[in-house]
């Protein structure tokens, strides 16, 4: 999407839809970084009747079945959907979410999260120790710890690096590469 302003439409960005299907309304979640001057900050200050250009869409996660759902910052904005409709068709049973962020600040929709996956909406942050979310990367060793089910479906979603590097953590372990879900 970019923004339908003078020095704005060239600038464009991927932004998921978090709304359902059959909502009467179109979601995006955005995380707004005020720290400097770029397009999520332009977002924040658009008004009623500014217009959004929507480009091609591409990239795509879909739901395979129950498993973990590894997210990292931003990472989990394509999992809000899939974990809406699990909770509204009542089967988010067999799900785990593992999603790491900086700080517990930086948690999008953790509310939410929990609501839908209970004790199963695990938090991490990285940059900020805390006895409940631990201060930990999600690397080799923490799958190796927190998977129980290496046959089950792996969702992982988040900064490309994060993403290359959780895929080939998962290999080790001994995640087969077709349940391994991600955007390409």
């Amino acid at each position: 999407m970019s923004i339908n302003k003078p020095g704005w439409k060239d600038e464009r960005r991927p932004f998921t839809f978090t709304s359902l299907n059959d909502d009467a309304f179109l979601e995006f979640t955005i995380k707004i970084y005020n720290d400097h001057k770029g397009v999520t900050n332009e977002l924040d200050s658009l008004k009623v009747g500014d217009e959004m250009i929507v480009h091609d869409v591409w990239g795509a996660i879909s739901y395979q079945g129950p498993g973990y759902f590894i997210a990292g910052g931003a990472g989990i904005t394509p999992f809000i959907a899939i974990l809406r409709q699990l909770k509204k068709k009542d089967l988010v049973e067999g799900n785990t979410l593992f999603f790491s962020n900086r700080t517990k600040a930086d948690i999008i929709l953790k509310d939410e999260l929990e609501s839908i996956l209970g004790s199963n909406a695990i938090f991490i942050t990285t940059e900020e120790q805390n006895d409940k979310y631990g201060s930990v990367r999600i690397d080799e060793e923490y799958l190796r710890n927190n998977i129980t089910d290496l046959s089950t479906h792996f969702y992982v979603c988040g900064p490309d690096k994060m993403i290359t590097d959780i895929n080939a953590a998962l290999a080790t372990i001994g995640a087969k590469a077709e349940t391994v879900i991600f955007e390409k």
